[in-house]
């Protein structure tokens, strides 16, 4: 059966049946079976035109796909097994665990960091009326903050990085399976990396507020270690793509600086520990570490945005007198992404998508409406509005925006396709992902060697494997998007598109009685 999927003689129309019986074979075997997703786009609430609650459900349940390590008995994605049982040996430390970021086998620790702190933030603001995927949520956050405490185990130190990624990227090749080289990367003292670390603490404190009831010991665990990775972050500065350039250049280089990261790390850890001298350091250091500064896009690089979001929280919420100029700062940003508003810069597609960039754009459409729920809550509780200019915003002119987004990201869109796998009855089938193109270990247990993959990648066939709940990049600025799977730009998912998603999801669900 190899042979003749991978041969170079194969027709095209072979590949396509082999990967049709292995679909069936693959997904078979999974609690989500294809008749699932379809079953559930009809259920939907009778005053909501999509079922948020479903989209959720599928949101969190992506981050299964992603995992790497030993899986758990009570893996729902039954198509992926055990991958990278050996991760840190190469330095002799357990580095087992954590995230693939997106459709490749390697595991980046400053996306993997954002999006621990974006899921926890999630739950912080939403996980209330979460119910029944709370503890979900908190599961996924776990897997990652469990490897983020091993990635952080030694003393001013953090591995940063497993796998190399021009290997890796030469091969289409199941996690499963993979035979490239596993080498670790690091920040020290002597190779500096405040944006990776800063980072890394605000996910352990963000994760420490999700458990401080649920689980108070593991909470002051994580708390402890975000202390102390944050202190070696602001001790020894520099960018981490500075010293590991060839090996983190051009995937997750820090192109914003370590500025925003130090300037967040600290929000966080102010919230998580209400201790006096973050707040100190912010007020110290805010200017320096760039909290006026005009810029609009929130995500796994520049992290201005939601800090300013967080910190305007302190002032408007909890009354914290000395932040007040960061709801200033906030509004900016707030004013920056409004249709229509004075001073606002974002570009919005005919069908009236956010458009940030070509290059998985629906990573800041989920970051933004993320945050525009989020200050619409702290607004509401503060019984105020975001000013821009001479016009005024209410808290509910942002959850109509989020909306918009989220809507469209869910189907309301000139293709009427969902952009999220496995929702509704049209959604993305080639989505650029090694472990979701190529046939399950259960349907196709003999190794495929890493060069052999390329014949699926590059065929027209459907991905055997649903990798149910992941977000692909989207679409175009034309909101063209041509569902092909070598288009790593529109067609691959990614652990950081979910996660402030998460948020969003949940707060809809709830809004219209699905929840």
């Amino acid at each position: 059966m190899a042979l003749l999927l991978f041969s170079s003689s194969s027709k095209a129309f072979r590949v396509t049946i082999f990967l049709s019986f292995f679909f069936f074979l693959c997904n078979g075997f999974s609690s989500y079976s294809a008749s699932s997703f379809y079953a559930t786009h009809h259920h939907r609430h009778h005053l909501a035109k999509h079922n948020y609650k479903d989209a959720l459900t599928k949101s969190i349940l992506f981050f299964e796909g992603q995992r790497s390590g030993k899986l758990p008995p009570n893996q729902r994605m039954t198509w992926r097994k055990d991958s990278g049982l050996s991760d840190g040996s190469a330095l002799h430390v357990d580095l087992v665990g954590g995230y693939y970021d997106a459709g490749d086998n390697i595991k980046f620790g400053f996306p993997m960091a954002f999006t621990t702190t974006m899921l926890s933030w999630s739950v912080i603001e939403f996980g209330g009326l979460m119910k029944s995927e709370l503890q979900n949520a908190k599961t996924a956050i776990r897997w990652a903050t469990d490897y983020l405490l091993k990635a952080t185990s030694h003393p001013d130190t953090i591995y940063v990085q497993v796998g190399d990624a021009n290997k890796d990227h030469s091969c289409w090749e199941r996690p499963e399976d993979m035979d490239t080289v596993r080498s670790v990367f690091k920040v020290d003292k002597n190779t500096p990396g405040s944006d990776v670390a800063a980072e890394t603490a605000a996910a352990l404190a963000a994760a420490a507020i999700v458990f401080r009831k649920s689980d108070p010991s593991y909470s002051k665990v994580l708390l402890k270690r975000a202390i102390s990775v944050f202190a070696f972050a602001d001790r020894y500065r520099g960018t981490y793509s500075a010293g590991l350039k060839p090996d983190v250049c051009p995937f997750y280089c820090s192109y914003s600086g370590y500025q925003d990261e130090l300037l967040w790390g600290a929000a966080w850890l102010q919230k998580a520990t209400k201790n006096l001298k973050y707040l100190n350091y912010i007020k110290t250091n805010g200017q320096i570490l760039g909290a006026a500064e005009y810029d609009n896009t929130f995500g796994w690089d520049n992290k201005h945005a939601g800090a300013r979001i967080l910190l305007t929280k302190a002032f408007l919420v909890q009354n914290v007198k000395t932040l007040h100029e960061y709801k200033g700062h906030a509004d900016n940003f707030i004013c920056s992404v409004i249709p229509g508003a004075p001073f606002s810069s974002t570009q919005y597609t005919p069908g009236g998508l956010l458009f940030k960039m070509a290059d998985a754009n629906m990573q800041y459409v989920t970051s933004t409406s993320f945050l525009l729920l989020t200050y619409a809550k702290y607004l509401t509780s503060a019984k105020t509005v975001v000013h821009c200019g001479g016009s005024v915003y209410t808290p509910g002119r942002l959850r109509s925006i989020a909306k918009r987004q989220v809507d469209y990201l869910l189907g309301d869109n000139p293709l009427r396709m969902s952009y999220m796998v496995g929702y509704g009855p049209k959604f993305p089938r080639r989505i650029h992902h090694r472990g979701s193109s190529l046939p399950c270990v259960a349907s196709h247990p003999a190794k495929i060697q890493c060069h052999q993959g390329f014949a699926i990648m590059n065929s027209q066939s459907p991905n055997p494997n649903f990798l149910v709940g992941a977000v692909v990049g989207g679409p175009d600025q034309h909101d063209r998007f041509p569902d092909k799977r070598s288009d790593y730009e529109q067609s691959e998912p990614a652990t950081y598109i979910n996660a402030p998603l998460v948020g969003a999801l949940s707060y809809f669900a709830h809004a219209y009685g699905q929840l």
